[in-house]
């Protein structure tokens, strides 16, 4: 176990708890760790699905460590913890690996950016989400400026950015910031399901719809029906493709492998 990162693994799910104690602030060797781990778990064939979480019942992760900001100016040109965040950022966009936020309490700034690098929010409702950073009379660094608008739109992400406001688990889930809310008692279990049905699919299909929702937002949709086709027909041809085919022509569960 590492000094912020632990995992647990429930079959083919790796459950990545973050616990910097009192918040879970995103301090830059915390940052370093994660990215570590994450690398790891996406080189093992064994893990189908991640699942990120923060400890205690205070926060998911309220932001980045703020205690570092003064060091930083010193090295400004190197992005601080912005630029952990958003290395961490990219390692979750190329990985293989499907990943799942499983959110508490406060999610604020860094770790907002965070859970919205991962494929699937799930939510308590005590959840409390924002990017206060303009109350530091900073902006958001770790992707808050280009992450959030693609998800709630441009005006929703200026009302956040401009106004450093929280959300609330409803409102979130609402502007489809978040996916699912439940009630906290079940968060984890409730992260777990949706991770689980996951990585019981074909991880050759798991990656090729991770890859086609990174390269394709931005495209023309010709240009990204073309891309998607390419996908299909990859998939079509790959051993789970005809694993999953005949599968359901003989009526019977399909054994994936990821080829």
């Amino acid at each position: 176990m590492g000094a912020f990162i632990s995992t647990e693994r429930h079959e083919a799910v790796a459950l990545v708890t973050i616990d910097n104690p009192p918040m879970n602030a995103l301090a830059s060797a915390l940052l370093e760790e994660l990215e570590a781990e994450i690398e790891a778990l996406d080189a093992d064939d064994d893990v189908r699905a991640i699942v990120l979480r923060g400890a205690g019942d205070r926060a998911f992760v309220a932001g980045a460590d703020i205690k570092e900001f003064p060091a930083l100016r010193e090295s400004a040109t190197e992005g601080g913890s912005a630029r952990g965040i958003q290395r961490v950022g990219h390692r979750i966009d190329a990985a293989r690996t499907p990943f799942v936020a499983a959110i508490r309490g406060f999610c604020l700034g860094g770790g907002l950016e965070l859970a919205m690098c991962c494929d699937v929010r799930v939510c308590a409702d005590d959840a409390r989400l924002g990017q206060p950073e303009i109350k530091l009379g900073l902006i958001p660094g770790g992707g808050g400026t280009q992450r959030l608008p693609r998800l709630v739109g441009q005006g929703r992400a200026m009302l956040l950015n401009l106004t450093g406001e929280f959300v609330d688990a409803e409102t979130a889930y609402a502007w489809g910031l978040v996916e699912k809310v439940v009630p906290v008692d079940e968060l984890v279990s409730a992260a777990l399901e949706v991770a689980g049905q996951i990585a019981a699919q074909s991880p050759h299909a798991v990656a090729v719809l991770r890859e086609l929702a990174r390269t394709t937002r931005d495209l023309p949709l010709e240009e990204g029906l073309r891309r998607e086709a390419d996908g299909f027909v990859r998939c079509l041809r790959s051993e789970d493709g005809a694993e999953g085919v005949a599968a359901f022509i003989e009526k019977r569960s399909p054994t994936f492998t990821g080829r």
